[in-house]
């Protein structure tokens, strides 16, 4: 599934609804992820991932350009399945400074041409998901036009606009994904979602997948750490 733009279903920030595709896309999104993930100091694994996509969810660019997706791959390559967080944007054209950030590119069978990025390098996913934290924007189902999922859920110690203008910077190790933003906020991605958030966070966004043993696994997919 992946956004599109249509025209306007328009929520209160002005939001272009995403129709959601069900095309095949050539190579496919675990396809990229398997080539992509052992390159990842956050990856446990020692070989080719074996890839199922677990879940996840959505949230829309107001202008209706990106794709937002945050998904949710769980590795069977080693002893134990892993789950790993991709939050991946696609786009119709490369973005510029970006290509440190490409995961690759696909054939989409409605959309044409699309360029996946991983999406803590790009702005419009980084400026949505701030705005999740602040309550104005609304977390979408994975694969179902125009549907909140209600799966996944958010909080914030405090108040004021969380602003991701200037220069951010970005840093990467063993448990995930860091960006500093200008104004001192950091904001952290679990790439393997953690039970609980860490000591000291002000904020939080948790999802849940369907785990391997066939329950239903909820974490942590991100937290927010203010000044």
């Amino acid at each position: 599934p992946e956004n599109a733009c249509v025209p306007p279903a328009l929520t209160d920030r002005n939001r272009s609804m995403a129709i959601i595709h069900n095309p095949t896309d050539t190579p496919t999104k675990l396809e990229l992820l398997t080539a992509w993930l052992p390159t990842r100091p956050w990856y446990t694994g020692t070989g080719t991932p074996e890839l199922a996509k677990a879940g996840g969810f959505r949230l829309d660019d107001p202008e209706g350009e990106v794709g937002i997706e945050f998904m949710v791959a769980v590795d069977s390559s080693g002893p134990e399945p892993v789950a790993y967080l991709a939050p991946l944007t696609y786009r119709a054209a490369p973005l510029p400074g970006a290509d440190h950030a490409l995961v690759g590119t696909m054939e989409h069978g409605v959309l044409g041409p699309r360029w996946a990025y991983d999406g803590f390098h790009d702005p419009v996913l980084r400026t949505e998901l701030l705005a999740l934290f602040e309550g104005r924007a609304q977390a979408m189902a994975q694969s179902i036009s125009d549907t909140p999922d209600h799966e996944v859920t958010h909080s914030r110690t405090g108040s004021g606009p969380l602003s991701p203008e200037g220069p951010v910077e970005i840093t990467e190790d063993q448990d995930g994904t860091g960006v500093a933003l200008p104004d001192g906020t950091a904001v952290r991605l679990h790439r393997r979602p953690r039970t609980t958030a860490p000591e000291g966070a002000t904020g939080q966004v948790s999802g849940v997948w369907d785990a391997p043993d066939g329950t239903r696994a909820r974490a942590v997919f991100v937290s927010l750490h203010t000044p």
